[in-house]
């Protein structure tokens, strides 16, 4: 198989070839370092590359599986996987910059919990992948490595915040990648860049380090090209951790189970506009071109969205309160070194009174309980991941949309960021092309907890649809 045909296979595939000693762990990472080697610097999605350090480790792991005494798939379902982590997540050894000036030459002494998960899965460390500082914002650029582009058209941004991990993805630099999502940075991206990306339950995927263990509004998830490669990456990297509170006590072998699943008779909501968020017209014709693959599933869908009322009061409140939290004692000696953006998310932190986060909290309480009710009439819900098409990679974020103005950097992305608030599970799966061939995501929402309800639908819809095959051509050349 040629290198090029090998570094898109998709994850399952690859997992399966080193354990049948048709690839070998050090010519697969070959493979994956020629990719990256020849189209990063198209798209700058790698941040920091270990070339070296990978193929020592992939070498080690093919001495093991001679050996005999290599893990199981069972405990290692990623074994050989080449992986890239992103940039906010912290690194043992590695250089971890957050984006930020700040921290351009720091190395962490530990990995996070979602590292340390991938490597005991068996994944291999390539690289890091991009990320806007601090995470902040749906458009990867930041002052120490610049912007990554858009695989599909290089003057358009690839999303974010995992913007780097859905641009290396799309372009077969690696068969997985890890991300984090608060107000749609797994799924955003994902949507943009023509691959899949999960953002899982709370405590579905355990966070740490963390600032506040008991924070409830961002997730760390998956990104791959295909639903079944997020589902292997979750029998690694879910389950429960005394050093995460919230987390679920159910193991990460549950998503180990065929995806297969029959659908007829199941109720769906299909949403153009979540109530009334302004969506390009271009995004709506893409998503309403494949609402007839769910009633040729024989699910019923309806018209219908939930009640969404404060939703944008409790995200901003939410938000806000963690990044003073995280970054305010930050700010007070390093103002120069930060993005106009987060100070101002920071001094919004700064701002809140107790009676504000607790009407947030109430508020929050109410609207879950008014869309868990909603989740019992409809199994699923579907609809825009994000707002607009990929946009001008120059400009900074969404200014507006259908002629409304986009008040703060973060209201382009309601569509996302409501669902977040929601605590529910929700993926972004391909659904197609504009007629400008730009990337479109279709977002599936789930009852509480239901990640593997939603893992089904979206395979059932990827199968059904194949929008993931469609490479981008910078990344054919």
């Amino acid at each position: 198989m040629a290198e090029s045909e090998l570094c898109f296979q998709t994850a399952v595939e690859l997992a399966r070839l080193i354990r049948a000693r048709e690839v070998s762990c050090e010519e697969l990472m070959r493979a994956h370092i020629a990719q990256i080697e020849r189209v990063n610097p198209k798209v700058n999605a790698i941040v920091t590359f270990l070339p070296e350090q990978a193929l020592a480790a992939a070498r080690a792991a093919d001495a093991s599986l001679a050996r005999g005494d290599a893990p199981p798939p069972q405990s290692a379902p990623l074994y050989g996987l080449p992986v890239a982590h992103k940039d906010l997540a912290v690194t043992k050894g590695v250089r971890t910059t957050f984006g930020s000036p700040i921290f351009r030459d720091f190395v962490p002494d530990i990995d996070a919990l979602v590292v340390e998960r991938l490597k005991a899965g068996g994944a291999l460390t390539l690289g890091k992948t991009n990320t806007p500082e601090f995470g902040a914002g749906s458009q990867t650029f930041n002052a120490v490595f610049g912007a990554t582009l858009n695989p599909y058209d290089p003057l358009r941004t690839c999303g974010g915040s995992s913007g780097g991990a859905a641009a290396a993805l799309a372009c077969g630099m690696v068969p997985i990648a890890d991300g984090s999502d608060l107000g749609g940075s797994l799924r955003n991206p994902a949507s943009f860049c023509n691959v899949a990306g999960f953002r899982p339950s709370i405590g579905r995927v355990p966070s740490w380090p963390v600032f506040n263990a008991w924070h409830s509004l961002s997730v760390v998830g998956p990104m791959a090209r295909t639903v079944c490669d997020l589902a292997l990456q979750l029998q690694a990297i879910a389950g429960p951790d005394p050093r995460a509170p919230l987390s679920i006590a159910e193991p990460g072998s549950a998503f180990a189970q065929p995806l297969e699943r029959e659908f007829r008779g199941v109720r769906l909501a299909w949403s153009r506009d979540l109530g009334g968020v302004p969506v390009d017209p271009r995004v709506t014709e893409v998503l309403d071109a494949q609402r007839h693959v769910f009633e040729d599933m024989g699910i019923i869908v309806e018209d219908a969205q939930p009640d969404l009322t404060d939703a944008d009061e409790v995200f901003k409140t939410l938000r806000a309160y963690q990044f003073e939290l995280s970054y305010g004692q930050l700010l007070q000696t390093n103002r120069a070194q930060m993005k106009d953006t987060v100070i101002w998310n920071i001094e919004a932190g700064a701002k809140l009174t107790g009676p504000q986060l607790g009407r947030a909290e109430v508020k929050r309480t109410q609207l879950y309980h008014r869309v868990r009710e909603f989740m019992q009439r409809y199994t699923f819900l579907a609809a825009p991941v994000v707002q607009v098409l990929p946009f001008d990679v120059r400009e900074p974020w969404v200014r507006q949309i259908n002629g409304r103005q986009m008040e703060t950097y973060v209201d382009w992305m309601k569509s996302c960021y409501f669902i977040s608030v929601t605590g529910l599970p929700a993926i972004s799966v391909p659904c197609g092309f504009s007629s400008g061939a730009l990337p479109v995501g279709l977002q599936i929402v789930g009852g509480p907890r239901d990640d593997f309800g939603v893992l089904q639908l979206a395979n059932a819809f990827e199968q059904r649809t194949g929008f993931w095959k469609q490479r981008p051509p910078l990344a054919a050349r």
